[in-house]
């Protein structure tokens, strides 16, 4: 059965108030008391939830020493576009077997993408149960929401499918025109301006996904976790609590924005406290998840804590027990 979103919020919807029980709850969790298998066992569920979300480590810096944009005694541009030329020619004449070898890859990277978005799809919810329950658990979430994790995988398999084909032919034309410039041996206004149109709309695209993969993640998920229905009818339960509440939803998403902005000051910082060993943790697979689970439970509970404002139809907590009645004097016991 839906639950009818309130066309009102009953109560102040706040985006600071939250914060505190959200930091408690990682107190709670995490260190009252501290369990080492606790976390690793979150900390695995966490891992999942993330699981081909981030990018790996590594320096994008390219330092160029001595400052020279020649390579062989020729420029930047003469040196991509005698590349081009080669790596063309190369290409025609080896087509029978980088055809094939280029489908096996694709085929191969499709199916890793699949398994990815899969187990993705089942740590959404394990981590998402663990910390609404304040529990350590993996067999148990893992069968109770197969379901669930496999109607949001498959919405997340279509949602990624329309964004490669919006987005890839927006991309392949950004690049075609670059190259035809850098071929050319100089930039022209019409290039440059379609480039830029081209790029804005790149962006604009990636912020969008980007948003619906939020709000999917924040909203949808704890709905889909409450109901037990489909990642569709979880849309449109959410869809119409949006609808009422627009403005509340867009603050959340801007401060969502600054509070992550903070944070990682914070991870900056610890990390330079720490002569970067906290850095260096973090790059490893698995245990830099471990070393930022105060972090993971604040971010997984603080939008928890958020859509509960709305209703107690959209608490994922469950009710604290209630407190038994203090014992009657002994001369009025019954």
């Amino acid at each position: 059965m839906t639950i009818q979103p309130l066309s009102s919020p009953a109560r102040e919807i706040s985006v600071t108030a939250i914060i505190e029980p959200a930091f408690e709850r990682v107190k709670r969790m995490l260190f009252q008391p501290f369990d080492l298998g606790k976390w690793f066992t979150l900390g695995f569920c966490a891992w999942l939830a993330g699981f081909g979300e981030s990018g790996g480590g590594g320096s994008g810096f390219n330092w160029n020493n001595g400052g020279s944009h020649q390579v062989n005694g020729r420029s930047g541009g003469e040196e991509f576009r005698h590349f081009y030329f080669q790596a063309r020619d190369y290409v025609a004449a080896n087509i029978s077997w980088i055809l094939p070898v280029a489908v096996i890859l694709l085929v191969l990277g499709l199916a890793i993408w699949l398994l990815v978005l899969w187990l993705n799809s089942r740590g959404k919810f394990m981590f998402l149960h663990c910390v609404a329950l304040d529990k350590a658990e993996v067999e148990a979430p893992w069968r109770q929401y197969a379901a669930a994790a496999n109607s949001l995988f498959r919405f997340r398999l279509v949602l990624g499918l329309a964004g490669l084909v919006v987005m890839l032919p927006l991309l392949v034309l950004i690049l075609a025109v670059i190259v035809r410039m850098v071929l050319r041996g100089e930039p022209d206004a019409p290039g440059v301006l379609t480039a830029v149109g081209l790029g804005l709309g790149f962006i604009l695209l990636a912020l969008g996904f980007a948003l619906i993969h939020k709000l999917l993640v924040d909203f949808v998920v704890p709905i889909m976790y409450l109901r037990g229905g489909s990642c569709l009818a979880a849309w449109g339960e959410f869809f119409g609590l949006l609808k009422a509440n627009f403005g509340q939803f867009a603050l959340y998403v801007l401060f969502v924005l600054v509070l992550n902005m903070a944070i990682g000051v914070i991870v900056l910082l610890a990390i330079l406290l720490t002569c970067c060993l906290a850095g260096c943790l973090m790059l490893l697979p698995f245990v830099g998840t471990v070393v930022l689970l105060p972090v993971l439970v604040f971010k997984r509970a603080y939008p928890l804590y958020y859509l509960a404002q709305y209703g107690a139809q959209y608490d994922v907590f469950p009710a604290a027990p209630a407190s038994p009645p203090p014992p009657l004097p002994a001369g009025l016991a019954p």
